[in-house]
Order: C-alpha cells, then sequence, then structure tokens
C-alpha cells in the first residue's frame, strides 16, 4: 500500500492502553495492513495522544510535532503488514517509529541551523565577495553609485543594507521578509551585476 489516510479522528486516547486493549489495537493494525480504513481511524483516535505526547517533548515544537505525528500516521498506514504482535505492542511500535521521526527531524534542524551559522562566520572573518574589494575603495564615487542605481530595487536595496549599514545576511532577510536563501541570492546577483559594470571600465 502507497497511499492512504494520513490520520484522523479526536487526538485523544489513554496515555497507556489497559490490557485489555493491547491485543484490540495489535488486531487494528492487522486490519489496516489488509487496508481498512475504519481500523486506522480506530487505531488513531486510540494512540494518537499517546505518539502526540512523544513527538512533542521531544521537539518542544507544537507545529513540528503536528506535523512528525501526521508523518508516523503516513508510515503506520504504509508499513503496518511489517507489525509483528510477538515482538512487542501496537502502541510501542507506533512509538519507536515517533522517535526515531522525531530524531531525524531535531538533527535536520540542527543540521540547517549549523550551515546558516557557519556561513554567517564566513561573512565575518572573510571578505564578502571579491567583487567588493573591488568596488569598495570607490564606493563614494559617483560611478559607483550609478551602477548601484542601475540595479534592480531589490538588488540594490539588499546590498546597500549589508555594506552601507553592515547588516548581516540574516539581517537583511529579516528586514526585507525574505527567505535567507533569497536575501542571499540578491545580495550576489548585485554583486555580480556590479562586477560586469565595473569591468567594463576597467
Amino acid at each position: 500500500m502507497s497511499e492512504g489516510p494520513t490520520g484522523r479522528g479526536r487526538g485523544a486516547g489513554d496515555p497507556v492502553p489497559a490490557p485489555g486493549r493491547t491485543e484490540e489495537q495489535a488486531e487494528l493494525l492487522r486490519r489496516v495492513a489488509d487496508g481498512d480504513e475504519d481500523a486506522f481511524a480506530e487505531l488513531y483516535d486510540a494512540t494518537s495522544a499517546t505518539v502526540h505526547g512523544l513527538v512533542l517533548r521531544l521537539l518542544r515544537s507544537p507545529e513540528l510535532a503536528a506535523e512528525v505525528v501526521q508523518e508516523v500516521y503516513l508510515m503506520a498506514w504504509q508499513q503496518a503488514e511489517r507489525f509483528d504482535a510477538g515482538r512487542g505492542t501496537a502502541l510501542a511500535w507506533l512509538c519507536t517509529m515517533s522517535h526515531r521521526r522525531a530524531v531525524d527531524r531535531i538533527r535536520q534542524n540542527q543540521r540547517e541551523r549549523d550551515r546558516d551559522q557557519q556561513y554567517e562566520v564566513r561573512q565575518a572573518q572573510t571578505p564578502s565577495d571579491s567583487t567588493w574589494s573591488e568596488v569598495e575603495q570607490a564606493l563614494d564615487s559617483g560611478e559607483v553609485r550609478a551602477e548601484l542605481a542601475a540595479l534592480s530595487p531589490l538588488q540594490r536595496e539588499a546590498v546597500c543594507l549589508v555594506y552601507y549599514r553592515g547588516y548581516s545576511h540574516r539581517q537583511v532577510a529579516e528586514h526585507l521578509d525574505v527567505p535567507l536563501g533569497t536575501a542571499k541570492a540578491r545580495i550576489r546577483d548585485g554583486l555580480n551585476n556590479l562586477r560586469s559594470a565595473l569591468g567594463v571600465r576597467q
């Protein structure tokens, strides 16, 4: 099964299944493996509160937790035939998947933060761009001001925020209310245009 519901229900349930419900939930998973959407909904209702609580404790973000919970139940729908009641309960199986997905999301977010931080450090420690060293001494000249004026408004604003006002790339993104990658692209494109314009005169 490659497709199926991503979860529905009240999002409520007992934190720990009562003894009599363990086999019931295992049976629900067996029915889910056969493509029974009603069984899937019942399973979601019975287990989602526990799954969500586990994920939220790990991620500490309601928005990210909601995304991961939906991913977990989609995986449960697609992989229900892999469940082995001899190795644990249905709830334990779901919680294991939940823990793995939450940890994956934490690692992914950390990698993204590390990349952004490393980029900012490099920007602070090294000349921002070889183009800038070419035009840095001429910033106040009428020629360079004319070339800046020839840039698109978005490129000009981004470049000026960085090199006249000392903004970091992240601060430019926040000031312009655009993604960090978009801000970097505007700065890079603006500098490339300056390089081309100045190269004609060199």
